[in-house]
């Protein structure tokens, strides 16, 4: 297990520890993954998938991840 998957937040852990920590973690882990998910989506529309495929994949509707990322 590498230190960031010690490191991330679960429900288990949440239940647990100091509450701020666990904030600020969540929060760092929301923003890795946004990051995450821009480049994700960026790297889709470079290779070719459609809004609607990569909203698929994403659990959301075409329109939701056209607006969010319809300038990527």
């Amino acid at each position: 297990m590498t230190e960031q998957e010690e490191q991330a937040v679960t429900v288990a852990s949440a239940e647990s520890g100091d509450p701020r920590a666990l904030l600020r973690r969540i929060a760092q882990q929301r923003s890795e993954l946004d990051r995450a998910e821009s480049l994700s989506v960026r790297r889709a529309r470079n290779s070719g998938l459609t809004w609607q495929e990569i909203a698929g994949e994403l659990g959301v509707t075409k329109q939701a991840v056209h607006k969010r990322y319809g300038r990527s």
